[in-house]
Formats: structure tokens, sequence, C-alpha cells
């Protein structure tokens, strides 16, 4: 069983990077900027780039927008950049801002063979040091003050989530668990609960505040406990929260660990999570 949970960590690993990098075309829109010098991390003690997605209409109104936060940055907007196939998030947020949904997206890159230690919040030996509390606190105390301060965000945590994949969605579960007034959303893809049974045991003692929504998907080809383990967590916030109506599961049978899986998953749990349109897509 570990043989297995470690093949399937590698899958999302992207120590090759960048090594199609100049190989693929760049594919990011018009809208998404990489943010230079990349940004110092305190208490990580790196600095990270953020690639920013602005809407299509940012440059020619005032107005405030809500904002996701999303992990492994290099995978979400570039095909170039990414490790195998970009999430599309572009493409998504601009079809949903032609909906009337404009959103900004702040993508923060990981530190590459670094990603296993920076994205494990909890204690495991296997993957010291165990730094994604510190990676957290980063983005609450260095990232999300940057964001409010140089781009117009509705800053207050209705309008603020939280989304990644693998050890991504971990550490989104653990940031919404952490911080819950600061992240009132969190798209929980693929996570890497594994890793510690800790997540279970926050989610149990900890209960969410109310108007919280959490979007927990997997794919039933990711191995053999990843729904049993998405199904606990449900469990556990739905008998925090009084009922289902800020917790939802989505699994998709023949879906894998990978990005493609993930970009066919991303515009359905943005809608759920922010409640666009009149019909939601999530049950």
């Amino acid at each position: 069983m570990l043989l297995r949970r470690l093949a399937l960590l590698l899958l999302c690993v992207p120590f090759a990077l960048n090594a199609a990098e100049g190989e693929r075309p760049h594919t990011a829109g018009p809208t998404v900027r990489d943010f230079v010098p990349p940004l110092r991390m305190p208490k990580l003690g790196f600095a990270r780039k953020l690639r920013v997605y602005l809407p299509p209409d940012y440059a020619q109104d005032s107005q405030r927008y809500p904002v996701l936060y999303m992990f492994d940055g290099q995978n979400l907007f570039d095909d170039a950049t990414s490790y195998a196939g970009e999430w599309g998030v572009d493409e998504t947020m601009d079809a949903l801002a032609r909906e009337g949904f404009p959103a900004i997206v702040i993508g923060i890159d990981h530190g590459g063979e670094q990603r296993f230690n920076e994205l494990i919040p909890y204690w495991n030996v296997r993957f010291l040091p165990n730094a994604g509390s510190l990676f957290i606190d980063d983005v609450i105390h260095a990232i999300k003050p940057f964001v409010d301060a140089n781009y117009r965000t509705l800053p207050d945590r209705d309008h603020t989530a939280v989304m990644g994949s693998s050890l991504g969605g971990l550490s989104a579960d653990y940031a919404i668990h952490r911080y819950p007034e600061v992240f009132g959303k969190a798209g929980v893809f693929s996570p890497s609960y594994w890793v510690s049974d800790e997540s279970f045991a926050i989610a149990r003692r900890t209960a969410l505040p109310a108007g919280s929504r959490v979007y927990l998907y997997t794919g039933g080809r990711e191995g053999e406990e990843s729904v049993s383990q998405l199904e606990t967590m449900a469990s556990i916030l739905r008998a925090h929260s009084g009922g289902d109506n800020g917790v939802t599961v989505h699994v998709v049978p023949e879906a894998e660990h990978n990005e493609a899986a993930w970009r066919a998953e991303f515009p359905r749990a943005v809608r759920w999570l922010f409640d666009v349109g009149a019909k939601h897509a999530a049950k």
C-alpha cells in the first residue's frame, strides 16, 4: 500500500517542472501576469512567483472582485510551464466573467523538488521537513496582504477561496481549518489525506464558521482509499455544519490523478463554491 501511495504522489510531483518549457507553446491568456520579482515568503524562507489572473474588464472598471488562491501556479494557466498540461483556469474564468462572475485568481508557484516539504502541513517522517504550515502562514501574512494592497479585491472571507490538488488539496483543506476567518471556501481536489490522520482529527475538533463551503473531489481511479477518505471527511464536516449545504462531494469514477481530470472539474467547483448562476452544477 505504501508503494502504491508513493507512486500516486510521484505522478503529480513536478520534478521535471520546466523540462518541457520552451518545447511547448505558451497558452496563458492576455490577462495573466507573472508578478516579478518573486514575492518573499518570510517563514518558509524562500521567494515564490505569483501568477495573477485578472478579469477581462479589470483595466476598464473600478469594481472589486472575489479572489481564489491556488497552489501549483505553474500548472494553472500555461501549458509551457505545466508539468503535464494546464488546468485552463484563465479560459474558465473568462467564460464565467461573460456569465456575470468575474474574479481574480492568484496562482502560487511551488518550489519544484521542495514541493513535498512545503505542501505537507502535518508531521510525516518520510518527507521532513514538513513546512506546509509555514507555507500557509506566509499565504496569510505575506501573499494575501500583498494581493489586497495591490489589486482591487473583496478581502473578506465570504469572497476569498483556496484551492489545490493532491498535496495542494491537502493544503487547501488545512488552510480553511487553520484560517477559517480568512477563507470562506475551499476546493479540495484529490487530497493526499494519507499523509496524516491529523486532517480528520482537526476537522472533528474544529467546526467551520457558518457559511463556509467545501468542495471535495476525487477520481475513482486514484487509489483504493481515495473515495473512502473523501467520504469520511465529508461526513465529519457535515456533522459539524448541521447539514449538507456547505459541503459537496463529487467522485468521477473513470477519472485519474492528473491535470486533465482537475481541469475538467475546475468549472464545476468554482460554480458551486461561489454559487454562480441560478443553477450550480454540483449536487
